[in-house]
């Protein structure tokens, strides 16, 4: 049996467009300085890029499904007219509290729950111990290391938070790119749960 692929997991907000609450309109989405650089030397290294992304202004009525689908084919042909495959978008609409109607519920998608990994690693054949996480958020490392992704960074230009021994923070994504693009993979730090 042929080994399983490793993958980038990617929040969306925050890392790979800039975070502006809500953003649903292609006038809105401004790319992360970085993000594609990271992406094209991430896939060169033999990573697959998949987006993992809370998208609970759906389920608040802030924006529909068709919003959000209509601005991640653009996002996904903004990639690809850079040589830079996404392999798949995962998103969770719903919220256990603000969420409207049927939209207003648990998740085991919704982070820092593990689903949208466990679905990725499950219909893309990933190895998720062989893994990154970049994300900007405490949920999305939580996630991350529910999920048994061997390799966990935090984007955290921002504030004083204590970081997990198994978490890596960085300043920016340029700051990540060099690290995934240059430092031998042993010198990221492992999920404990390896």
């Amino acid at each position: 049996m042929p080994p399983l692929d490793r993958a980038l997991f990617l929040d969306r907000d925050g890392v790979i467009n800039v975070e502006k609450n809500y953003v649903h309109r292609i006038e809105d989405f401004e790319f992360v300085a970085g993000i594609f650089e990271l992406c094209a030397c991430a896939c060169a290294r033999g990573y697959r890029l998949v987006v993992v992304t809370n998208q609970a202004g759906i389920g608040r009525g802030i924006y529909t499904e068709s919003d959000f689908q209509r601005l991640t084919q653009w996002m996904m042909v903004a990639f690809k007219q850079r040589g830079i495959d996404i392999a798949r978008v995962y998103h969770c609409p719903f919220h256990p509290t603000a969420g409207i109607g049927e939209y207003r519920r648990e998740s085991f998608d919704r982070k820092p729950n593990p689903g949208m990994l466990l679905r990725a690693s499950d219909e893309l054949g990933l190895d998720l111990s062989r893994s990154v996480f970049i994300g900007d958020k405490a949920s999305d490392m939580a996630a991350g290391l529910a999920a048994g992704v061997g390799r966990l960074i935090q984007l955290a230009a921002t504030g004083t938070a204590p970081t997990p021994a198994h978490v890596l923070r960085v300043d920016s994504v340029m700051a990540a790119a060099e690290l995934l693009c240059t430092a031998p993979a042993a010198l990221l730090p492992l999920n404990p749960h390896e």
